[in-house]
């Protein structure tokens, strides 16, 4: 791993980037403190569904759609926020 200053980076970016790809990488400083971190590029791999599957089928998931009730988007009583809580709440 190399530490450069962000003054560094700026001058030799070409010089580092050769790096990056080579599978370095490069903690760039301000003031001493790291800032950020030049790392090789890795493509996203998006969801794997038969990991999905798998998952489902060990704990017994047949849906993964969320319980939805009747009522949901009904509207609320007037004095809905008025209300004391429960005692067991």
């Amino acid at each position: 791993m190399t530490i450069v200053s962000i003054r560094e980076a700026k001058n030799r970016l070409t010089a580092l980037a050769r790096q990056v790809e080579n599978g370095e990488t490069i903690v760039v400083t301000r003031n001493g403190r790291p800032v950020f971190d030049l790392v090789p590029h890795q493509p996203r791999k998006g969801l794997r569904w038969e990991a999905i599957d798998a998952f489902k089928a060990k704990h017994g998931i047949t849906t993964i759609a969320p319980f939805v009730a009747e009522d949901f988007d009904d509207p609320l009583p007037d004095d809905f926020l008025l209300r004391p809580l429960p005692p067991d709440a």
